[in-house]
């Protein structure tokens, strides 16, 4: 749900960089930052899958999953503060991540500018005013 909302934002950041630079094929390259967040989505959530199920496994030996039931019951794993922070990272991350990698797309195709944390997230804050202006009443 978060990744999907991120995803349409990215696509939203993309078109108005892209319409702001001038630059050819507008929505080639929104469909280039949607689709490369949706890839990066995809492999990051599927690696913190990798990582739970290692930890699980350990925890368990070989025949954890067959003795278990193979249910990905994890309710122990997630209390107390460090559940609540692993818990945090293995839904957070992959956005996070992918948000920073479509970020540098972004800074490197599109802007062309000097390398910078204001440019890298340039027009973030101008993306949100055009979205309030949207929802305003025309008078």
């Amino acid at each position: 749900m978060i990744s999907g909302m991120v995803m349409i934002l990215v696509a939203l950041w993309f078109y108005q960089s892209a319409v702001k630079a001038k630059t050819n094929n507008v929505l080639m390259w929104v469909a280039i930052g949607a689709v490369g967040f949706f890839v990066l989505q995809l492999l990051l959530v599927n690696l913190n899958i990798y990582i739970l199920e290692s930890f699980r496994a350990s925890e368990g030996g070989a025949g954890y999953e067959a003795i278990q039931g193979a249910d990905r019951k994890n309710e122990g794993d997630f209390l107390g503060f460090a559940g609540i922070l692993k818990s945090l990272y293995l839904e957070m991350s992959p956005s996070i991540v992918g948000f920073l990698a479509i970020a540098v797309v972004r800074w490197k195709f599109i802007t062309k500018e000097s390398f910078s944390a204001a440019n890298l997230f340039s027009g973030i804050k101008e993306m949100f005013g055009n979205i309030k202006q949207s929802f305003k009443a025309p008078e």
